[in-house]
């Protein structure tokens, strides 16, 4: 009996490595070069999977020890995904053949996530099609002048903030995801439904916008038991069934977006804010939008309002408060600026801060947010590579686009490790080589908020440099390390700088 029970246990290890291993040789079997290192069941993920490392210094670490290869064969996990590592091959994957790569690699389950499957970055066809068009009518220029007179209202709040902080001693130690994303996530809630976010006033943290966003993206062990069940075991989750979008979160915004609609509908009275620029959409093509695609796009501006952007902002004022130099170049060309227009931010001197644009550029060059695009091969395609690698890609195919790495390879970028806006200015920026920056994506699934992100973190910029001088403090570990399991990068420890007033 014991021999017998000692037979089945082996006989199922040996099936279940069999199982694991199936796929480990995919890419030798096509003749693509493929990373070492590769285990049965976790593939190059092993650094991942236990949680030491995040996904995209995983990704970066095989691209530097192969720099020189067009593209390498990986194992994520179990499933055979293709790194692209030549500028030529990203431009085909993302532009020149979209029609062959056009999904991303992500997939949201709508029975678990449906607002969020809805979001035009995880659909595709013709959805995909009419949610990108609904969301670049919002954000036109017409449309992000008009969201700019409540971005700046925003602003003022965001400076009495920093003010009444202050008042209690010269100089104050904030931590600076938590100082932005008070006021990206009080933008979102003026710029996209209208309301006020109660994000500076902690007497009121209960009704806050920032309460929401917290359950949503905070480290916590929620967020990265759904880290590993979404991203590194998605079949497992179809078990648990936990989604990104807590259901009180879901009826919370689906009441939100109603509730406003039919405000916005009946009263016809012109808003500075998103869903009012959804109101004109309706009028204009004489059909009533479903109230789960508005309150999906809302989510969407939600969360990259909150996220998103307060990460991006963050980064850049922590390289700000690192570099003195450079944030008094900023502060003149605010100043000077804004004297030009009266004291007041407007739509046309935020386009002409273009040293503003080289600082924020820099940053996300230093900083990717998107740190790795995940594609999927929807139609089959032959990828050549310069050093004569051919590889016939199959549907269903990963395809990963290691940002990072690009952005800091030393064949495109001189002293990659250094910040120096001056890369990005108007003589030098030409001679940036094709699709090695890619902030916010790039060809027809580019981001769609980029414009909207881009406005409100100038806007916020300037309230701080107009007033404030940013010090980096100690308390800020040296270099940044990233915490694994969180959705965008975030630094163990904070980014703490001293704040006071000019």
């Amino acid at each position: 009996m014991v021999v017998m029970l000692i037979s089945l246990i082996l006989a199922a290890l040996i099936a279940l490595y069999f199982y694991l291993a199936r796929n480990n040789k995919y890419w030798q079997n096509r003749g693509v070069f493929c990373a070492d290192g590769a285990l049965p069941g976790v593939g190059h993920m092993l650094s991942v999977f236990c949680m030491r490392t995040t996904f995209p210094e995983c990704c970066r670490k095989i691209c530097n020890d192969n720099r020189g290869r067009s593209m390498i064969g990986i194992y994520n996990y179990r499933l055979p995904a293709l790194m692209v590592l030549e500028p030529k091959l990203v431009k085909t994957v993302m532009q020149t053949n979209f029609t062959n790569f056009h999904e991303n690699g992500l997939k949201i389950d709508p029975d678990l996530d449906p607002l969020l499957a809805s979001n035009p970055f995880f659909t595709s066809g013709e959805k995909w099609a009419t949610g990108r068009k609904r969301l670049t009518y919002a954000f036109s220029s017409m449309h992000l002048k008009i969201m700019l007179e409540s971005i700046k209202q925003v602003c003022k709040q965001f400076e009495n903030f920093l003010d009444k902080e202050l008042s209690k001693a010269g100089k104050v130690e904030l931590e600076l995801k938590d100082l932005f994303s008070r006021y990206t996530t009080q933008v979102v809630a003026a710029v996209g439904f209208g309301v006020d976010g109660f994000c500076f006033d902690d007497e009121k943290a209960d009704m806050s916008f920032r309460k929401i966003c917290k359950q949503i993206f905070d480290p916590s062990m929620r967020n990265v038991i759904l880290f590993i069940l979404v991203d590194l075991i998605p079949p497992l989750n179809k078990i648990f069934k936990m989604s990104f979008i807590p259901k009180h979160i879901d009826r919370f915004f689906r009441s939100l977006v109603s509730d406003v609609m039919e405000q916005r509908r009946k009263e016809g009275i012109p808003r500075n804010d998103f869903l009012h620029s959804m109101a004109e959409l309706e009028r204009t093509e004489g059909d009533k939008f479903d109230v789960e695609m508005l309150a999906s796009d809302a989510i969407s501006f939600f969360i990259d309002g909150y996220n998103t952007s307060s990460t991006a902002m963050s980064f850049v004022a922590f390289q700000l408060a690192s570099h003195s130099k450079v944030q008094e170049k900023l502060r003149e060309e605010v100043m000077t600026i804004l004297d030009k227009y009266d004291g007041v931010i407007t739509y046309e001197g935020l386009k002409e801060m273009t040293y503003m644009d080289q600082v924020l550029n820099e940053s996300q060059r230093i900083t990717p947010l998107g740190a790795v695009l995940q594609k999927q091969c929807t139609k089959e395609f032959e990828l050549t590579g310069s050093d004569g690698l051919v590889c016939r890609v199959q549907p269903g195919t990963e395809i990963l686009i290691p940002v990072n790495a690009l952005q800091e390879d030393p064949r495109y970028w001189k002293d990659p490790e250094v910040f120096d806006p001056e890369r990005f200015s108007p003589d030098r920026k030409h001679s940036i080589e094709k699709f090695t920056f890619l902030p916010f994506g790039e060809g027809p699934r580019i981001c769609a908020g980029m414009r909207m992100a881009l406005l409100q973190m100038k806007a916020g910029l300037v309230a701080i440099l107009r007033k404030y001088s940013l010090e980096l403090s100690p308390r800020t570990q040296i270099p940044l390390k990233m915490i694994p399991g969180t959705t965008l990068a975030t630094p163990k420890g904070g980014l703490w700088i001293f704040l006071q007033q000019l």
